[in-house]
């Protein structure tokens, strides 16, 4: 077996290195050739990436978080070449999703080595956004706008403090301004006009590391499942928050879900997030695309169903 390890040096606030050294001690043990990469930045890892797939290898694996995962379905969609997860980030959420062990780098390469030597990968969908400015991205886990779209924005302006306190602080600020936003959307051609506080579009069921926001969610079934939270009152969103890490908040007045192949989402001055990167204005076509990429994951079905 060839292996290419592409690791982001800053998740998990630097850990990453050390998870990327635990984990070729262990490909080496299981007597697996790695060629280890680390771009300097997002662009210049990419072409790293798409040189050694040039090359040829049996897997990419990623070490890091859900950015790094992202960065690499932008070249494995569609591709033969499947992906391996070495979780090393602060959310996680596509190695949660597949039931990859985290924390423990040695238990995730044996997961890559047992399903090659299986003889391959699962298919699974991919969600795939293309916007009105011209941008074209997939994304694994979950795409949203609204509050928590704005949230993003504004931790991503903000130069203090630092990890989840500034994260904490902009959704304190953005909820002091919590207002209905005007949304048009289209569900496989079906037309909605609505005010909503946020809505999520999941091609698997968890954001955040590990916020259950579409609890339905089936990454095998062609569909992406949305959900749309309507809530003016700075109490009754607190008070849903808690419930969305068990998926429960889909039982509430407040919020509705819908199932459909392809969205077009509207709403001015909004920015769509995905895979916990900022993507592009709305307004967006936001689809899920059947069997887009293989990915390695513990055996078989009973695993994945298991997990979930």
């Amino acid at each position: 077996m060839r292996l290419t390890l592409l690791t982001n040096p800053a998740s998990g606030h630097g850990s990453a290195p050390h998870a990327a050294e635990r984990a070729v001690r262990q490909f080496h043990r299981r007597g697996v050739d790695v060629v280890a990469i680390a771009g300097t930045d997002a662009a210049h890892a990419r072409q790293l990436v798409e040189a050694a797939l040039e090359r040829g290898m049996d897997a990419l694996v990623v070490v890091g978080g859900d950015g790094i995962v992202s960065l690499a379905l932008q070249v494995l969609a569609r591709s033969d070449t499947p992906l391996g997860i070495i979780p090393a980030g602060t959310g996680n959420d596509h190695a949660r999703e597949f039931g990859i062990p985290t924390g423990d780098p040695e238990a995730a390469a044996d997961v890559v080595v047992d399903a090659l030597a299986r003889g391959g990968a699962e298919t699974v969908d991919l969600g795939r956004i293309r916007g009105a400015d011209g941008t074209d991205r997939w994304f694994g886990t979950v795409m949203a706008a609204g509050f928590d779209s704005l949230v993003s924005d504004r931790a991503n302006r903000m130069r203090w403090p630092h990890g989840r306190m500034r994260y904490n602080l902009a959704m304190i600020a953005e909820l002091s301004k919590l207002r209905l936003l005007p949304f048009r959307l289209t569900f496989d051609g079906r037309e909605m006009v609505t005010e909503l506080t946020l809505t999520a579009f999941g091609n698997t069921r968890s954001y955040g590391g590990g916020m259950l926001i579409c609890p339905g969610a089936d990454p095998r079934d062609g569909l992406l499942d949305v959900t749309m939270v309507t809530s003016a009152s700075r109490t009754k969103l607190v008070r849903l928050f808690p419930t969305v890490f068990k998926g429960t908040h889909v039982d509430l007045d407040e919020v509705r879900t819908v199932r459909a192949a392809t969205i077009t989402v509207e709403c001015p001055g909004i920015n769509a997030y995905a895979d916990g990167e900022y993507i592009c204005p709305l307004p967006v076509e936001v689809s899920a695309v059947p069997g887009a990429l293989r990915i390695l994951m513990p055996s078989s079905d009973s695993a994945f169903n298991a997990h979930r």
